[in-house]
């Protein structure tokens, strides 16, 4: 079922028909975050995912996956303001060894979308493992309705985002002056047209409208390095610290809440993400959550 035809199905049969749990999963405790540190790249993605339930629990054959990563600066992976090219190739590999049929990497840009592609590494490194890396053309984006949207009710939305069968969401943890941090959530702007300016006006209510319209499967929150500082640009390689971490889950509103621990904000003070539990996005309080940390090495 495409995402499209899903918006179009009532909310109680696409929980039965869509989100039902294999019945080989529901007897197996699977925490609700992990936290993998102390690993490079591909290892920390393969050991959370694994954790996880594996790829496999997200993705079928035959899936068309879209992946979100962070491509929006002019920066080299060093300087922390995109994701880390590594964390990107293998969750597209773990896609592929899970059965998709394509995985589709795009992001809307702030800085001209070739060198971004280009000097954030992950252009290259997807590309490598077989995804389908694409720029974003304007004549793509519709405007849709956000049934569950308080101040925004419609927004352009990229059409091959509409289209998937997954979406997996992999951010880099980095500073904002919107919000304290650019995390999970707001990392979903990227599939978005028309004027994104106008979102940081009432932000706190408008990226919760827009997730309540876009949700994705999976969720790895890219911490390898992390901009502490000055983001969501960056450029300054003393704003960086590599903390060698990844943390994976569903729960968009739990996975950005940890995040928040980078930058020693209480995520309970956050107003977006109390917006988001308010709506029944996901957990704020870290406490009724099953979290698991796997140290690669000592």
């Amino acid at each position: 079922m495409k995402r499209r035809d899903f918006f179009k199905t009532a909310a109680g049969v696409a929980a039965a028909t869509v989100f039902q749990p294999p019945k080989q999963l529901l007897a197996v405790d699977i925490p609700d975050l992990i936290i993998a540190e102390k690993g490079e790249p591909a290892a920390l993605v393969q050991h959370a995912v694994n954790a996880l339930g594996g790829m496999s629990r997200f993705v079928s054959r035959g899936d068309e996956v879209v992946i979100k990563a962070n491509m929006s600066w002019d920066r080299v992976p060093k300087q922390a303001a995109t994701t880390n090219p590594d964390v990107v190739a293998e969750v597209v590999k773990l896609c592929f060894e899970s059965g998709a049929r394509k995985v589709k990497l795009f992001d809307r840009t702030l800085n001209e979308p070739r060198r971004c592609y280009k000097r954030s590494g992950i252009q290259e490194a997807a590309e490598a493992v077989g995804a389908d890396v694409q720029h974003v053309y304007d004549r793509k984006f519709k405007m849709v309705s956000i049934p569950e949207g308080i101040l925004l009710k419609q927004w352009q939305i990229y059409d091959d985002v509409l289209e998937a069968d997954k979406i997996i969401n992999i951010p880099i943890a980095k500073h904002h002056s919107v919000g304290g941090a650019s995390l999970g959530m707001k990392n979903f702007m990227g599939f978005l047209g028309g004027n994104r300016g106008s979102l940081h006006r009432d932000y706190p209510v408008k990226i919760v409208d827009i997730n309540t319209k876009i949700k994705a499967d999976l969720i790895i929150l890219d911490a390898y390095r992390v901009l502490l500082r000055n983001g969501p640009s960056g450029g300054n390689l003393a704003d960086v610290s590599e903390k060698k971490m990844l943390i994976a889950g569903t729960d968009p509103v739990a996975v950005d809440a940890y995040g928040m621990r980078f930058f020693n904000i209480d995520p309970e003070t956050v107003r977006f993400l109390r917006e988001a539990k308010s709506r029944g996005l996901g957990e704020l309080d870290l406490s009724k959550k099953q979290i698991k940390t796997i140290q690669l090495s000592l």
